[in-house]
């Protein structure tokens, strides 16, 4: 299983866990990467997903979101492709950045980009057609997976 984590998965486990959906998405995404760490999924990172860690303004958040993104074994590099396809995908009402990791994460051969953005599912089920790969939350995803 070949997973994308998105930057508001890698930020959760350090979001306020007095709230429910907090804290059961960041038991996900810390079960996610568990498994990416004992080997049994692959955790694929990208050039879009340092770039937004990079601009986490808290430097101690930011040193924690890093040590858990070294959890990569494969990173994607934009290219034309990469672009291109971000591009349709913005066209079609998707964020910039938010279409820069579907686009990577397809490139990567995920089988699924996790987000804990609301947003960014719905959005990404509208557009379905142009999505190659499964766009959901942590929760949900692993419901399905198991």
């Amino acid at each position: 299983m070949r997973i994308y984590l998105d930057a508001c998965c890698l930020n959760r486990p350090f979001d306020d866990q007095t709230q429910d959906r907090i804290r059961l998405e960041s038991e996900a995404v810390l079960s996610i990467l568990n498994r990416c760490q004992m080997g049994e999924w692959q955790l694929i990172g990208s050039e879009a997903l340092d770039y937004e860690i990079f601009k986490i303004p808290d430097d101690d958040r930011k040193q924690k979101v890093l040590i858990l993104a070294g959890l990569v074994q494969s990173k994607v590099f934009l290219d034309v492709k990469v672009v291109q396809q971000a591009n349709l995908l913005q066209e079609a009402g998707l964020a910039a950045l938010d279409a820069l990791h579907i686009s990577c994460a397809e490139k990567g051969g995920a089988n699924a980009l996790l987000t804990t953005d609301d947003r960014l599912v719905r959005q990404a089920a509208r557009t379905k057609a142009l999505i190659k790969i499964t766009v959901a939350n942590p929760i949900s995803w692993l419901m399905e997976v198991f």
